[in-house]
């Protein structure tokens, strides 16, 4: 469909109708022109409405202008599956302004509006599904179980992912690391003992300190980290190391 088929009397109002939308009240109601090189093709958002079967759900529509526009009805189609007796599952609508109440004295928000409606006040005598009016008309519960499902399904966008956590700052990370500093002492509690503290940052194990308690003592000394798996003696002593999930264990 090419612009320069249209005429000045159209192409008029479709920017009178489109200047005429900044001035409504649309609540929740989004519509206007793809883009303002195509000024034939529009788009709607329609919010099911508060009450509804639908509700909770955001139904996309494309509107399509004719050449003759607006002596003749726009197309609508509804791009968001949708389980309701008056539009059929390829998104067709049925409804009497879009067919032999159109006037020119309509317009396209209007349209909009009647097919909000529709959603609250499905039309049973005019069906464009048989089976979904016969339904809603001989077992309610069921049909709307059902058109709630499709609005789930369908209709209702997905959940906006949790918000990422702050950085935190290099001193804050390094103290608030849950794997910063683990006391493995096997050693016997009485008397004098030592308590290897290790530290493991997010990249694994950085460094062991060694601290000497003589448990009230306060000095401190820094040693490598011995080999995961190693045994070494020290003082006279057998030491053995091995790894506990994040933790480094010294055992003398």
């Amino acid at each position: 469909m090419s612009i320069s088929r249209f005429s000045g009397t159209t192409l008029k109002r479709i920017h009178r109708e489109i200047a005429d939308l900044k001035k409504e009240d649309l609540g929740g109601i989004s519509v206007g022109p793809v883009s303002n090189d195509i000024p034939f093709l529009w788009r709607a958002r329609i919010p099911g409405p508060e009450g509804s079967v639908y509700e909770g759900g955001i139904f996309n529509v494309d509107i399509t202008l004719g050449y003759d526009y607006p002596f003749s009805a726009p197309k609508v189609i509804f791009k968001t599956l949708i389980y309701h007796m008056n539009i059929s599952d390829k998104g067709n609508v049925c409804i009497d302004i879009l067919k032999n109440n159109w006037s020119p004295a309509l317009s396209i928000f209007k349209v909009v509006l009647s097919l909000s409606s529709l959603l609250t006040d499905p039309n049973p005598s005019d069906p464009l599904v048989p089976s979904i009016a016969t339904e809603f008309l001989r077992n309610r519960s069921t049909h709307d179980r059902t058109a709630r499902q499709w609005t789930d399904l369908y209709a209702k966008p997905p959940p906006s992912p949790p918000p990422s956590p702050p950085p935190l700052s290099p001193s804050a990370a390094s103290s608030n690391s849950p794997s910063s500093y683990s006391i493995t002492n096997r050693s016997s509690a009485k008397g004098k003992g030592r308590a290897n503290v290790h530290s493991a940052g997010t990249e694994g194990l950085t460094e062991t300190q060694t601290i000497g308690i003589d448990l009230t003592s306060e000095g401190v000394e820094t040693t490598p980290i011995p080999e995961v798996g190693s045994s070494s003696s020290r003082g006279g002593k057998r030491r053995h190391v091995e790894k506990l999930g994040d933790v480094i264990v010294i055992e003398d």
